[in-house]
């Protein structure tokens, strides 16, 4: 089947994160059943989402995963030429929400899947499609770990994020969560008969920017990303109803990104302590979290092979990092070598007129299809 065609299916759903991704997962299934793949469908501890891993050749040899999330992000607020979940041909671009990040790997994915007659690999190639990557690669995990009952010990995960088809060896983790602080209420002329829940949260979001410029100073460094170090932001602040009323809740989204040497989670634990010592000083404030997202930096590869192979079949040299992250630290952090390379730019990805190049796509699955052969 034609990839612009199997890319236009994909476009056609809206398939947001936190929601039932039952429909996106039907139409990812019914072109493996048409391609003859082996699949099975994993379902999440949400009750209504879902993972998919498919396989093509013997289950049981070494090969290689190829691995992609279903779901995009919202188009609110934003000023589309045309409908977002169509997909729009002008000229050699097709636009449409998730044509770079990421439906156009997953249509190359299930075009291969369409072209390579299982029968006649030597070595498998599996298929990955996960839910939930754009809130935090929080479907992604549930299916890593029943890698070991799906398939034999992978050589290797390309994960397909946009990357001009350039091999990425490298990223950064990241850790997010939203600090709530609880005071009480109480008339704005009589501000010390209520406790007010967004002083604390203001002293956290002055505590991260003091943290930030700490690991400027001092890093750790990594010359390979840009910026070269560690970073902490306070990026959402909620709380108040009215300027007569004092808060009695207030709640700051925090986000850490961290080099490979460095842990994202330790440096939220600090911006917790901080927070917890705020609540210690007014014994009126209660303060809880709730963990928005996570993922583990991806390290340089220990194996050069794999890097290689890339190379090769790309014709690019690899790039040392990026700053985005992706499901690659995941599967890295799993046992499996992981480089990111998919069709498409990260300077599209999210933004309104989001689109691929049909040579993009033409490029990728020439690449996949040497990949298996």
């Amino acid at each position: 089947m034609n990839v612009q065609d199997i890319l236009a299916d994909l476009v056609s759903i809206p398939d947001l994160p936190g929601q039932s991704n039952a429909a996106m997962s039907a139409c990812v299934q019914k072109h493996l059943i048409c391609a003859g793949a082996q699949f099975k469908v994993l379902p999440g501890p949400e009750g209504d989402r879902e993972n998919i891993f498919a396989t093509l050749g013997p289950t049981y040899e070494a090969g290689y995963i190829l691995s992609g999330h279903m779901d995009v992000v919202p188009v609110a607020g934003q000023n589309w030429t045309s409908d977002p979940f169509t997909l729009t041909a002008r000229g050699e671009r097709l636009y449409g929400r998730g044509t770079s990040d990421m439906k156009g790997f997953l249509a190359c994915m299930l075009a291969t899947a369409y072209e390579v007659d299982g029968d006649a690999l030597k070595r498998p190639l599996h298929l990955a499609f996960s839910y939930d990557e754009e809130i935090g690669c929080r479907g992604v995990g549930h299916m890593i770990a029943r890698l070991p009952e799906l398939c034999a010990q992978p050589l290797g995960c390309v994960i397909g994020e946009p990357s001009d088809m350039t091999p990425v060896l490298s990223h950064k983790g990241k850790q997010a969560v939203t600090i709530i602080f609880s005071g009480q209420s109480a008339h704005s002329s009589n501000p010390d008969a209520g406790v007010n829940a967004i002083y604390p949260a203001a002293e956290v979001a002055l505590f991260v920017h003091d943290l930030n410029k700490r690991m400027e100073r001092n890093g750790p460094f990594d010359q390979r990303f840009s910026p070269a170090h560690s970073t902490v932001v306070a990026g959402v602040v909620r709380g108040g109803t009215a300027v007569n009323i004092i808060p009695d809740s207030c709640a700051i989204d925090i986000e850490c990104r961290a080099v490979p040497d460095q842990d994202p989670a330790l440096l939220i634990e600090e911006v917790i302590a901080f927070a917890q010592r705020c609540v210690d000083e007014n014994k009126a404030i209660a303060v809880d979290q709730q963990l928005l997202g996570k993922y583990p930096a991806l390290p340089p590869p220990a194996n050069q092979k794999f890097t290689q192979l890339m190379e090769k079949l790309t014709n690019r040299s690899a790039i040392s990092a990026v700053s985005y992250g992706t499901e690659a630290g995941l599967f890295d952090a799993a046992g499996v070598p992981s480089i990111i390379c998919g069709p498409g730019s990260i300077t599209r990805a999210h933004k309104p007129d989001e689109y691929i190049e049909k040579g993009e796509l033409k490029n990728c699955c020439d690449v996949l299809w040497r990949l298996q052969h």
